[in-house]
Protein backbone atom coordinates (compact mmCIF):
# COMPACT_ATOMS: atom_id res chain seq x y z
CA UNK A 1 0.00 0.00 0.00
CA UNK A 2 1.32 3.47 -0.30
CA UNK A 3 1.41 4.98 3.21
CA UNK A 4 2.93 1.69 4.43
CA UNK A 5 2.44 0.98 8.14
CA UNK A 6 4.25 -1.52 10.40
CA UNK A 7 1.86 -4.80 10.04
CA UNK A 8 3.51 -7.30 12.68
CA UNK A 9 3.01 -10.83 13.58
CA UNK A 10 1.90 -12.06 16.94
CA UNK A 11 2.26 -10.47 20.03
CA UNK A 12 2.86 -12.75 23.00
CA UNK A 13 0.83 -12.18 26.25
CA UNK A 14 2.46 -10.10 28.64
CA UNK A 15 3.10 -11.73 31.71
CA UNK A 16 4.51 -14.74 29.80
CA UNK A 17 7.80 -16.52 30.45
CA UNK A 18 10.39 -16.06 27.71
CA UNK A 19 11.81 -19.49 26.69
CA UNK A 20 15.01 -19.84 24.26
CA UNK A 21 14.79 -20.18 20.88
CA UNK A 22 14.67 -23.92 19.99
CA UNK A 23 17.32 -24.38 16.41
CA UNK A 24 14.45 -25.34 14.71
CA UNK A 25 10.97 -23.51 15.44
CA UNK A 26 8.35 -26.01 16.54
CA UNK A 27 5.93 -23.83 15.68
CA UNK A 28 5.74 -22.49 12.23
CA UNK A 29 4.97 -18.92 13.21
CA UNK A 30 7.93 -18.67 15.24
CA UNK A 31 9.88 -17.38 12.92
CA UNK A 32 8.06 -14.22 13.44
CA UNK A 33 8.62 -13.87 16.57
CA UNK A 34 11.87 -11.92 18.46
CA UNK A 35 14.84 -13.81 18.59
CA UNK A 36 15.43 -15.03 22.02
CA UNK A 37 18.90 -14.59 23.14
CA UNK A 38 21.32 -17.58 23.76
CA UNK A 39 20.48 -19.60 26.96
CA UNK A 40 22.90 -19.22 29.66
CA UNK A 41 24.95 -22.64 30.37
CA UNK A 42 23.66 -25.07 32.92
CA UNK A 43 25.89 -25.32 36.01
CA UNK A 44 26.62 -28.73 36.66
CA UNK A 45 27.72 -30.78 40.36
CA UNK A 46 31.95 -30.46 40.25
CA UNK A 47 33.64 -33.70 38.87
CA UNK A 48 29.86 -34.92 38.00
CA UNK A 49 30.39 -36.61 34.39
CA UNK A 50 33.20 -34.43 33.69
CA UNK A 51 35.36 -37.38 33.25
CA UNK A 52 33.70 -39.11 30.84
CA UNK A 53 33.08 -35.61 28.53
CA UNK A 54 36.56 -34.68 28.64
CA UNK A 55 37.30 -38.69 26.96
CA UNK A 56 34.43 -38.35 24.58
CA UNK A 57 36.01 -34.25 23.14
CA UNK A 58 39.52 -36.10 22.94
CA UNK A 59 38.31 -38.80 21.30
CA UNK A 60 36.26 -37.08 18.60
CA UNK A 61 37.85 -36.34 15.39
CA UNK A 62 39.18 -32.73 14.64
CA UNK A 63 36.50 -30.34 13.05
CA UNK A 64 36.65 -29.17 9.98
CA UNK A 65 37.58 -25.45 9.40
CA UNK A 66 34.31 -23.35 10.12
CA UNK A 67 32.52 -21.56 6.99
CA UNK A 68 32.22 -17.93 6.80
CA UNK A 69 28.65 -17.09 7.65
CA UNK A 70 28.20 -14.84 4.03
CA UNK A 71 29.35 -18.21 2.10
CA UNK A 72 26.55 -20.29 4.87
CA UNK A 73 23.14 -20.57 2.93
CA UNK A 74 20.68 -19.65 5.36
CA UNK A 75 17.73 -21.94 6.70
CA UNK A 76 14.57 -21.94 4.21
CA UNK A 77 12.21 -20.50 6.84
CA UNK A 78 14.85 -17.78 7.37
CA UNK A 79 14.27 -16.51 3.42
CA UNK A 80 12.60 -13.91 2.12
CA UNK A 81 10.43 -15.64 -0.06
CA UNK A 82 9.44 -13.34 -3.16
CA UNK A 83 5.79 -13.10 -4.53
CA UNK A 84 4.62 -15.44 -6.50
CA UNK A 85 1.54 -14.57 -9.25
CA UNK A 86 1.53 -16.93 -11.23
CA UNK A 87 1.30 -19.94 -8.34
CA UNK A 88 -1.89 -21.48 -9.19
CA UNK A 89 -3.67 -23.28 -5.33
CA UNK A 90 -5.01 -26.87 -5.29
CA UNK A 91 -8.44 -25.59 -3.99
CA UNK A 92 -11.94 -26.22 -4.63
CA UNK A 93 -13.30 -24.03 -7.28
CA UNK A 94 -16.39 -22.93 -5.38
CA UNK A 95 -14.12 -22.67 -1.68
CA UNK A 96 -13.87 -19.34 0.26
CA UNK A 97 -10.41 -20.21 0.26
CA UNK A 98 -9.58 -20.03 -3.22
CA UNK A 99 -11.48 -16.82 -3.38
CA UNK A 100 -9.54 -15.27 -0.57
CA UNK A 101 -6.07 -16.30 -2.26
CA UNK A 102 -7.08 -15.12 -5.42
CA UNK A 103 -8.17 -11.60 -4.13
CA UNK A 104 -4.98 -11.57 -1.94
CA UNK A 105 -3.29 -12.35 -5.20
CA UNK A 106 -4.74 -9.40 -6.37
CA UNK A 107 -3.89 -7.55 -2.82
CA UNK A 108 -0.13 -8.29 -3.70
CA UNK A 109 -0.03 -7.19 -6.90
CA UNK A 110 -1.32 -4.08 -6.19
CA UNK A 111 1.34 -3.08 -3.25
CA UNK A 112 3.87 -3.54 -6.12
CA UNK A 113 2.11 -1.08 -8.34
CA UNK A 114 -0.72 -2.61 -11.08
CA UNK A 115 -4.29 -1.06 -10.77
CA UNK A 116 -6.50 -3.62 -9.44
CA UNK A 117 -8.28 -4.64 -12.22
CA UNK A 118 -5.51 -5.47 -14.12
CA UNK A 119 -4.23 -7.33 -11.26
CA UNK A 120 -7.35 -9.24 -11.18
CA UNK A 121 -7.47 -10.15 -14.77
CA UNK A 122 -3.98 -11.76 -14.46
CA UNK A 123 -5.54 -13.48 -11.42
CA UNK A 124 -8.78 -15.34 -13.35
CA UNK A 125 -6.34 -16.16 -16.27
CA UNK A 126 -4.04 -17.61 -14.03
CA UNK A 127 -6.61 -19.50 -11.79
CA UNK A 128 -8.46 -20.20 -14.73
CA UNK A 129 -11.71 -19.99 -12.38
CA UNK A 130 -15.44 -20.33 -12.31
CA UNK A 131 -17.55 -17.20 -13.46
CA UNK A 132 -18.85 -17.94 -9.91
CA UNK A 133 -15.30 -17.84 -8.47
CA UNK A 134 -14.83 -14.68 -10.27
CA UNK A 135 -17.17 -12.98 -8.36
CA UNK A 136 -16.14 -13.83 -5.39
CA UNK A 137 -12.74 -13.10 -6.13
CA UNK A 138 -13.22 -9.78 -7.21
CA UNK A 139 -16.10 -8.65 -4.27
CA UNK A 140 -13.42 -9.11 -2.12
CA UNK A 141 -10.81 -7.98 -3.28
CA UNK A 142 -12.86 -4.66 -4.21
CA UNK A 143 -14.39 -4.98 0.00
CA UNK A 144 -10.85 -5.22 1.48
CA UNK A 145 -9.24 -2.35 -0.87
CA UNK A 146 -12.03 -0.11 0.69
CA UNK A 147 -11.24 -0.70 4.19
CA UNK A 148 -7.23 -1.41 4.23
CA UNK A 149 -6.70 1.12 6.36
CA UNK A 150 -8.58 -0.27 9.05
CA UNK A 151 -7.28 -4.04 8.33
CA UNK A 152 -4.02 -2.78 8.77
CA UNK A 153 -4.30 -1.01 11.42
CA UNK A 154 -5.94 -4.47 13.62
CA UNK A 155 -2.78 -6.18 12.25
CA UNK A 156 -0.47 -3.87 13.46
CA UNK A 157 -2.39 -4.46 17.38
CA UNK A 158 -2.54 -7.60 16.95
CA UNK A 159 1.15 -8.61 15.55
CA UNK A 160 4.48 -8.28 16.35
CA UNK A 161 6.44 -7.91 12.99
CA UNK A 162 5.67 -7.33 9.12
CA UNK A 163 5.22 -10.95 7.47
CA UNK A 164 7.57 -11.75 4.76
CA UNK A 165 5.16 -12.85 2.22
CA UNK A 166 3.27 -9.83 0.77
CA UNK A 167 0.23 -11.96 0.00
CA UNK A 168 -0.11 -13.25 3.98
CA UNK A 169 -0.78 -9.76 5.03
CA UNK A 170 -3.47 -9.14 1.95
CA UNK A 171 -4.53 -12.54 3.20
CA UNK A 172 -5.31 -11.13 6.47
CA UNK A 173 -6.68 -8.17 5.36
CA UNK A 174 -9.23 -9.71 3.25
CA UNK A 175 -10.30 -12.41 6.15
CA UNK A 176 -10.81 -9.23 8.68
CA UNK A 177 -12.36 -7.48 5.87
CA UNK A 178 -14.73 -10.02 6.19
CA UNK A 179 -14.75 -10.58 9.66
CA UNK A 180 -15.26 -6.66 10.54
CA UNK A 181 -17.42 -5.58 7.71
CA UNK A 182 -17.38 -1.36 7.58
CA UNK A 183 -21.01 -2.01 7.34
CA UNK A 184 -23.89 -4.15 6.96
CA UNK A 185 -23.66 -7.87 8.24
CA UNK A 186 -20.63 -10.41 7.89
CA UNK A 187 -21.19 -12.14 4.68
CA UNK A 188 -19.97 -15.25 6.41
CA UNK A 189 -19.87 -17.05 9.50
CA UNK A 190 -16.52 -16.14 11.81
CA UNK A 191 -15.71 -19.82 11.79
CA UNK A 192 -16.37 -20.25 8.40
CA UNK A 193 -13.58 -17.13 6.97
CA UNK A 194 -11.17 -18.45 9.78
CA UNK A 195 -11.18 -22.40 8.73
CA UNK A 196 -11.40 -21.16 4.88
CA UNK A 197 -7.97 -18.69 5.58
CA UNK A 198 -6.20 -21.24 7.47
CA UNK A 199 -6.56 -23.48 4.23
CA UNK A 200 -6.11 -20.56 2.03
CA UNK A 201 -2.83 -20.37 4.10
CA UNK A 202 -1.77 -23.87 4.08
CA UNK A 203 -2.08 -23.98 0.47
CA UNK A 204 0.65 -21.67 -0.98
CA UNK A 205 4.57 -22.51 -0.39
CA UNK A 206 5.28 -18.69 0.24
CA UNK A 207 3.67 -18.94 3.44
CA UNK A 208 2.20 -22.40 4.37
CA UNK A 209 4.62 -22.43 7.45
CA UNK A 210 2.45 -19.46 8.95
CA UNK A 211 -1.01 -21.02 8.97
CA UNK A 212 -0.85 -21.15 12.58
CA UNK A 213 0.12 -17.53 12.81
CA UNK A 214 -3.21 -16.90 10.60
CA UNK A 215 -5.64 -19.06 12.83
CA UNK A 216 -4.27 -17.19 15.98
CA UNK A 217 -4.01 -13.75 14.43
CA UNK A 218 -7.79 -14.31 13.70
CA UNK A 219 -9.43 -15.67 16.60
CA UNK A 220 -8.01 -13.36 18.57
CA UNK A 221 -9.67 -10.66 16.92
CA UNK A 222 -12.70 -12.16 17.37
CA UNK A 223 -12.41 -12.71 21.44
CA UNK A 224 -11.14 -8.85 21.25
CA UNK A 225 -12.75 -7.70 18.65
CA UNK A 226 -14.85 -4.82 20.56
CA UNK A 227 -11.94 -3.04 21.85
CA UNK A 228 -9.40 -3.57 18.91
CA UNK A 229 -11.81 -1.83 16.64
CA UNK A 230 -11.93 0.89 19.38
CA UNK A 231 -8.59 1.25 19.59
CA UNK A 232 -7.96 0.58 15.80
CA UNK A 233 -10.56 4.00 14.90
CA UNK A 234 -8.46 6.42 17.00
CA UNK A 235 -6.11 6.52 14.07
CA UNK A 236 -7.10 8.65 10.83
CA UNK A 237 -5.91 6.15 8.55
CA UNK A 238 -8.41 3.51 9.95
CA UNK A 239 -11.38 5.25 10.83
CA UNK A 240 -11.20 6.80 6.94
CA UNK A 241 -9.17 4.22 5.34
CA UNK A 242 -7.36 6.37 2.73
CA UNK A 243 -3.40 7.93 3.23
CA UNK A 244 -2.98 10.88 5.10
CA UNK A 245 -2.13 12.84 2.89
CA UNK A 246 -4.86 12.00 1.08
CA UNK A 247 -7.31 13.07 4.14
CA UNK A 248 -5.07 16.51 4.18
CA UNK A 249 -5.99 17.23 0.65
CA UNK A 250 -8.99 16.68 0.94
CA UNK A 251 -9.90 18.58 4.29
CA UNK A 252 -8.02 21.60 2.98
CA UNK A 253 -9.70 21.84 -0.52
CA UNK A 254 -13.57 21.16 1.30
CA UNK A 255 -13.40 22.51 4.95
CA UNK A 256 -17.15 21.80 5.12
CA UNK A 257 -17.26 18.57 2.99
CA UNK A 258 -14.61 16.70 3.62
CA UNK A 259 -15.96 14.06 5.49
CA UNK A 260 -18.89 13.25 3.66
CA UNK A 261 -16.57 12.93 0.53
CA UNK A 262 -13.93 10.47 2.28
CA UNK A 263 -17.48 8.35 3.06
CA UNK A 264 -18.59 8.65 -0.12
CA UNK A 265 -15.86 7.11 -1.26
CA UNK A 266 -15.93 4.05 0.48
CA UNK A 267 -19.86 3.01 -0.25
CA UNK A 268 -20.45 0.58 -3.29
CA UNK A 269 -21.06 2.26 -6.40
CA UNK A 270 -23.98 1.60 -8.10
CA UNK A 271 -24.87 0.12 -11.27
CA UNK A 272 -25.92 2.90 -13.61
CA UNK A 273 -27.14 2.16 -17.24
CA UNK A 274 -27.34 5.30 -20.29
CA UNK A 275 -30.17 4.08 -22.55
CA UNK A 276 -29.10 3.94 -26.07
CA UNK A 277 -32.02 6.41 -27.68
CA UNK A 278 -30.75 5.51 -30.88
CA UNK A 279 -32.15 1.96 -30.61
CA UNK A 280 -34.89 2.62 -27.72
CA UNK A 281 -36.45 5.30 -25.88
CA UNK A 282 -35.88 5.75 -22.02
CA UNK A 283 -39.63 5.04 -21.22
CA UNK A 284 -39.59 1.91 -23.10
CA UNK A 285 -36.66 0.87 -21.48
CA UNK A 286 -38.15 1.51 -18.74
CA UNK A 287 -40.94 -0.67 -19.45
CA UNK A 288 -38.60 -3.80 -20.32
CA UNK A 289 -36.71 -3.38 -16.75
CA UNK A 290 -39.96 -3.53 -14.66
CA UNK A 291 -41.43 -6.28 -17.18
CA UNK A 292 -38.32 -8.31 -16.03
CA UNK A 293 -38.94 -7.46 -12.85
CA UNK A 294 -35.55 -5.48 -12.56
CA UNK A 295 -36.30 -2.34 -10.17
CA UNK A 296 -34.51 1.22 -10.87
CA UNK A 297 -34.34 4.75 -10.79
CA UNK A 298 -34.10 7.78 -12.74
CA UNK A 299 -31.02 9.88 -12.08
CA UNK A 300 -30.95 11.44 -15.17
CA UNK A 301 -32.28 12.23 -18.66
CA UNK A 302 -30.86 9.20 -20.21
CA UNK A 303 -29.21 7.26 -16.74
CA UNK A 304 -31.49 4.50 -14.85
CA UNK A 305 -29.27 3.25 -11.34
CA UNK A 306 -30.24 -0.51 -10.87
CA UNK A 307 -31.50 -0.73 -7.13
CA UNK A 308 -29.44 -3.96 -7.17
CA UNK A 309 -26.41 -4.67 -9.25
CA UNK A 310 -26.00 -7.64 -11.40
CA UNK A 311 -23.55 -8.84 -14.07
CA UNK A 312 -23.70 -7.10 -17.49
CA UNK A 313 -24.89 -10.19 -19.20
CA UNK A 314 -27.57 -10.38 -17.41
CA UNK A 315 -28.62 -6.22 -17.91
CA UNK A 316 -31.69 -6.73 -20.63
CA UNK A 317 -30.73 -5.87 -24.06
CA UNK A 318 -27.09 -5.34 -23.03
CA UNK A 319 -25.34 -7.36 -25.76
CA UNK A 320 -27.50 -5.87 -28.20
CA UNK A 321 -26.53 -2.04 -27.46
CA UNK A 322 -29.66 -1.31 -25.94
CA UNK A 323 -27.76 0.99 -23.21
CA UNK A 324 -24.21 1.07 -21.65
CA UNK A 325 -22.67 1.31 -17.85
CA UNK A 326 -21.97 4.70 -17.74
CA UNK A 327 -21.75 6.92 -14.41
CA UNK A 328 -24.79 9.45 -14.36
CA UNK A 329 -22.22 12.20 -13.99
CA UNK A 330 -20.40 11.03 -16.90
CA UNK A 331 -23.12 11.17 -18.70
CA UNK A 332 -23.20 15.24 -18.98
CA UNK A 333 -20.11 14.94 -21.07
CA UNK A 334 -21.46 14.62 -24.35
CA UNK A 335 -24.59 17.16 -23.94
CA UNK A 336 -22.32 19.72 -23.26
CA UNK A 337 -20.55 19.58 -26.33
CA UNK A 338 -23.77 20.58 -28.47
CA UNK A 339 -23.12 18.43 -31.43
CA UNK A 340 -24.20 18.70 -34.61
CA UNK A 341 -24.87 16.00 -37.68
CA UNK A 342 -21.63 16.11 -39.79
CA UNK A 343 -19.04 17.74 -37.13
CA UNK A 344 -15.68 16.55 -36.84
CA UNK A 345 -15.22 15.51 -33.36
CA UNK A 346 -12.35 14.50 -31.22
CA UNK A 347 -12.58 12.46 -28.08
CA UNK A 348 -8.90 13.04 -26.71
CA UNK A 349 -8.03 10.33 -23.95
CA UNK A 350 -11.24 8.42 -24.60
CA UNK A 351 -10.38 4.63 -23.46
CA UNK A 352 -12.76 3.19 -22.29
CA UNK A 353 -15.27 4.91 -24.61
CA UNK A 354 -18.09 6.01 -22.57
CA UNK A 355 -17.77 9.18 -23.84
CA UNK A 356 -17.26 8.46 -27.51
CA UNK A 357 -20.35 6.23 -27.58
CA UNK A 358 -22.61 8.92 -26.00
CA UNK A 359 -21.22 11.41 -28.68
CA UNK A 360 -22.29 9.13 -31.76
CA UNK A 361 -25.85 7.90 -30.27
CA UNK A 362 -26.20 11.89 -30.07
CA UNK A 363 -25.36 12.85 -33.64
CA UNK A 364 -24.18 11.92 -36.87
CA UNK A 365 -20.19 13.24 -36.55
CA UNK A 366 -17.01 12.17 -37.95
CA UNK A 367 -15.95 11.34 -34.29
CA UNK A 368 -11.43 10.22 -33.97
CA UNK A 369 -10.87 8.83 -30.23
CA UNK A 370 -7.84 8.85 -29.55
CA UNK A 371 -5.74 6.85 -26.45
CA UNK A 372 -1.96 6.58 -25.73
CA UNK A 373 -2.63 2.73 -24.47
CA UNK A 374 -3.25 0.52 -27.46
CA UNK A 375 -4.64 -2.34 -25.24
CA UNK A 376 -7.51 0.35 -23.33
CA UNK A 377 -8.34 1.60 -27.73
CA UNK A 378 -9.18 -1.59 -28.34
CA UNK A 379 -11.59 -1.36 -25.44
CA UNK A 380 -13.06 1.78 -26.97
CA UNK A 381 -13.73 -0.58 -30.41
CA UNK A 382 -15.29 -3.41 -28.66
CA UNK A 383 -17.45 -0.85 -26.89
CA UNK A 384 -18.85 0.83 -30.05
CA UNK A 385 -18.96 -2.25 -32.18
CA UNK A 386 -21.29 -3.70 -29.40
CA UNK A 387 -23.08 -0.23 -30.02
CA UNK A 388 -23.28 -0.85 -33.55
CA UNK A 389 -21.58 2.52 -34.26
CA UNK A 390 -17.92 3.40 -35.61
CA UNK A 391 -15.27 5.68 -35.20
CA UNK A 392 -11.13 6.14 -36.07
CA UNK A 393 -9.60 5.00 -33.64
CA UNK A 394 -5.88 6.80 -33.06
CA UNK A 395 -2.91 5.02 -30.82
CA UNK A 396 -1.21 8.71 -29.60
CA UNK A 397 -0.91 10.94 -27.00
CA UNK A 398 -2.70 13.65 -27.04
CA UNK A 399 0.08 16.33 -26.13
CA UNK A 400 1.80 15.06 -29.23
CA UNK A 401 0.73 16.09 -33.34
CA UNK A 402 2.54 13.67 -35.48
CA UNK A 403 -0.93 12.18 -35.49
CA UNK A 404 -3.06 14.95 -36.52
CA UNK A 405 -3.72 15.31 -40.29
CA UNK A 406 -4.31 19.10 -39.72
CA UNK A 407 -7.72 19.34 -40.21
CA UNK A 408 -9.22 21.26 -37.42
CA UNK A 409 -12.33 20.26 -35.19
CA UNK A 410 -15.55 21.54 -34.64
CA UNK A 411 -15.61 19.89 -31.31
CA UNK A 412 -13.26 18.53 -29.04
CA UNK A 413 -13.53 16.82 -24.95
CA UNK A 414 -10.52 16.56 -23.42
CA UNK A 415 -11.10 14.06 -20.73
CA UNK A 416 -7.54 14.90 -19.30
CA UNK A 417 -5.04 12.08 -17.15
CA UNK A 418 -5.64 12.99 -13.45
CA UNK A 419 -5.02 11.95 -9.88
CA UNK A 420 -8.80 9.88 -10.72
CA UNK A 421 -9.61 11.01 -7.21
CA UNK A 422 -13.43 11.65 -7.79
CA UNK A 423 -13.94 7.63 -8.68
CA UNK A 424 -12.35 6.35 -6.03
CA UNK A 425 -15.24 4.63 -4.82
CA UNK A 426 -15.13 2.91 -8.07
CA UNK A 427 -11.39 1.96 -8.36
CA UNK A 428 -10.52 2.15 -4.27
CA UNK A 429 -7.02 1.14 -5.05
CA UNK A 430 -6.66 4.20 -6.84
CA UNK A 431 -6.26 5.72 -3.01
CA UNK A 432 -3.51 3.56 -2.41
CA UNK A 433 -1.14 3.71 -5.56
CA UNK A 434 -1.40 7.64 -6.03
CA UNK A 435 1.24 9.81 -4.02
CA UNK A 436 1.15 13.01 -3.10
CA UNK A 437 3.31 14.54 -6.03
CA UNK A 438 1.53 12.98 -8.85
CA UNK A 439 -1.18 15.97 -8.19
CA UNK A 440 1.61 18.18 -9.94
CA UNK A 441 2.92 16.09 -12.45
CA UNK A 442 -0.81 14.85 -13.82
CA UNK A 443 -1.77 18.83 -13.82
CA UNK A 444 1.55 19.86 -15.71
CA UNK A 445 0.80 17.20 -18.50
CA UNK A 446 -2.72 18.02 -18.55
CA UNK A 447 -2.00 21.88 -18.96
CA UNK A 448 0.34 20.89 -22.06
CA UNK A 449 -2.60 18.36 -23.23
CA UNK A 450 -4.60 21.11 -22.96
CA UNK A 451 -3.12 23.55 -24.66
CA UNK A 452 -1.91 21.26 -27.93
CA UNK A 453 -5.55 20.82 -28.02
CA UNK A 454 -6.13 24.21 -28.34
CA UNK A 455 -4.54 24.30 -31.75
CA UNK A 456 -6.74 21.49 -33.29
CA UNK A 457 -9.86 23.42 -32.67
CA UNK A 458 -11.35 25.58 -34.94
CA UNK A 459 -12.53 29.00 -34.64
CA UNK A 460 -16.01 29.30 -32.94
CA UNK A 461 -15.09 25.48 -31.59
CA UNK A 462 -15.65 24.04 -28.23
CA UNK A 463 -13.43 22.54 -26.30
CA UNK A 464 -14.95 20.51 -23.26
CA UNK A 465 -12.21 20.27 -20.25
CA UNK A 466 -13.24 17.63 -18.24
CA UNK A 467 -11.35 15.71 -14.83
CA UNK A 468 -12.62 13.24 -12.43
CA UNK A 469 -10.47 14.53 -9.98
CA UNK A 470 -11.85 16.62 -6.81
CA UNK A 471 -8.53 18.25 -6.32
CA UNK A 472 -9.10 22.16 -7.47
CA UNK A 473 -5.32 21.95 -8.85
CA UNK A 474 -6.25 19.33 -11.64
CA UNK A 475 -9.96 21.05 -12.13
CA UNK A 476 -10.43 24.77 -11.51
CA UNK A 477 -7.22 25.94 -10.83
CA UNK A 478 -6.17 24.61 -14.61
CA UNK A 479 -9.19 26.01 -16.10
CA UNK A 480 -8.30 29.40 -15.17
CA UNK A 481 -4.86 29.00 -15.80
CA UNK A 482 -5.95 27.82 -19.50
CA UNK A 483 -8.21 30.64 -20.00
CA UNK A 484 -5.59 33.03 -18.44
CA UNK A 485 -2.89 31.64 -21.22
CA UNK A 486 -5.59 31.64 -23.97
CA UNK A 487 -6.78 35.45 -25.18
CA UNK A 488 -8.96 33.62 -27.79
CA UNK A 489 -11.05 31.51 -24.88
CA UNK A 490 -13.95 32.60 -23.16
CA UNK A 491 -15.53 30.05 -20.94
CA UNK A 492 -18.93 28.79 -21.01
CA UNK A 493 -21.48 28.18 -18.73
CA UNK A 494 -20.64 24.16 -17.51
CA UNK A 495 -21.53 22.15 -14.67
CA UNK A 496 -18.11 22.84 -12.87
CA UNK A 497 -17.26 20.63 -9.73
CA UNK A 498 -19.67 17.95 -8.76
CA UNK A 499 -18.57 16.00 -5.97
CA UNK A 500 -19.12 12.32 -5.30
CA UNK A 501 -23.35 12.16 -3.98
CA UNK A 502 -25.76 9.32 -4.03
CA UNK A 503 -28.86 9.97 -3.22
CA UNK A 504 -32.95 9.02 -4.36
CA UNK A 505 -33.00 11.57 -7.69
CA UNK A 506 -29.18 12.18 -7.57
CA UNK A 507 -26.31 9.58 -8.01
CA UNK A 508 -22.62 10.51 -9.37
CA UNK A 509 -19.13 10.91 -9.04
CA UNK A 510 -16.71 13.50 -8.58
CA UNK A 511 -16.22 15.07 -11.66
CA UNK A 512 -15.21 18.68 -13.30
CA UNK A 513 -16.03 20.59 -16.78
CA UNK A 514 -15.23 23.34 -17.88
CA UNK A 515 -16.39 24.32 -21.40
CA UNK A 516 -14.53 27.32 -23.34
CA UNK A 517 -15.14 28.72 -27.02
CA UNK A 518 -13.07 29.44 -29.49
CA UNK A 519 -13.91 33.02 -30.52
CA UNK A 520 -13.68 33.36 -34.52
CA UNK A 521 -11.00 34.51 -36.50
Amino acid sequence: MTDKRPTLTIKPKSGSAAKPAPRKPANPAAQYAKPAGKPAAQGTKPGAGQGRASEVKRAAPPRPPREQPQDRPKPSYEVKQQFQPDYVPDLPADSLALALLGASNAIAQVGAGTALPQALAHVFTVFGVTPQARGAIQDLAYRSMRQMGRSETLLGLMTTKAPDAPQLSGLLCCALALLDPAEGEAPYEAFTVVDQAVTAAASHPDFAHAKAMVNAVLRRFLREREQLVKQALADPFAQWNYPQWWIDATRAAYPKDWEAILAAGNTHPPLTLRVNTRKTSVEDYGQRLREEGVAFDQVGPQALRLKQAVNVAQIPGFHDGLVSVQDAGAQLAAPLLGLERGMRVLDACAAPGGKSGHILELADVELTAVDADPQRLKRVGDNLGRLGLEATLVAAEAQARDWWDGRQYDRILADVPCTASGIVRRHPDIRWLRRKTDTRQLTTLSAEILDNLWQMLRPDGKLLFVTCSLWPQESEAQAAAFAARHNDATRLDAPGQLLPVSGAGLDHDGLFYALFHKKGA
